[in-house]
């Protein structure tokens, strides 16, 4: 599985890339919000760190509007991915897009009647949105499961990128149903690494080494 972090905040990226933890980066307009600065900046430095996919939303919500904005976005940077609302207008950007050679990645999926619509407009990734189901008593988890089923059936290329991703459990479950990436805040990424057997294990070996009197010169 890969893995995208989710932040607009260069440090935080930076850390993960340096550690190896990630493939590519995910924004959207609130993480826009919260860095506080002009998106064609943000999205200039996060691909000047990272030459993995990263993923820059357009904020119109009508065809022509989309299709500007996008191509807009994705003169940036090469690995520039288009990220497009699942709506009638979104999955015909998506279609135009695509057949420019653009990639693109569709977001807000709650079924996977709109994941199928969006393989076959072409989409580069697909978001579904696990948290979000799960909130309205929903398992987000049938949901990859589902889209996971259906793009083998047809062979479609779109791969699922489960979103919304809250906990470790979240990305376990995701990577055991075969979604090709998780996208993750850099807080629950960390939590990923965890675990208080590891820092037990670590405190012992650390006092047992102390005990030996030797260093590694």
């Amino acid at each position: 599985m890969k893995f995208f972090v989710d932040t607009a905040d260069i440090a935080e990226i930076k850390e993960l890339q340096d550690a190896g933890l990630i493939d590519g980066v995910t924004t959207n307009p609130s993480l826009v919000l919260k860095a506080n600065r002009p998106i064609k900046e943000i999205i200039k430095d996060i691909c000047d760190v990272t030459e993995g996919p990263v993923s820059a939303e357009v904020a119109a919500t009508d065809f022509d509007g989309m299709l500007r904005e996008g191509k807009i976005l994705a003169a940036i940077a090469q690995n520039v991915v288009i990220k497009l609302p699942l709506t009638l207008d979104g999955l015909k950007a998506c279609k135009h897009l695509t057949g420019e050679g653009f990639k693109t990645n569709v977001t807000l999926c709650f079924s996977a009647n709109q994941a199928l619509l969006a393989a076959k407009a072409g989409a580069t990734y697909i978001s579904p949105f696990i948290g979000r189901l799960d909130d309205t008593n929903i398992n987000g988890m049938e949901l990859i499961a589902d889209i996971r089923r259906i793009y083998d059936n047809y062979d479609f290329e779109t791969e699922i990128l489960a979103a919304s991703i809250r906990t470790a459990n979240h990305v376990r479950e995701a990577a055991l149903l075969g979604a090709d990436v998780s996208t993750v805040p850099p807080a629950t990424l960390k939590t990923l690494i965890k675990h208080p057997l590891t820092d037990k294990g670590l405190e012992s070996f650390v006092a047992d080494w102390k005990k030996t009197g030797q260093t590694i010169d």
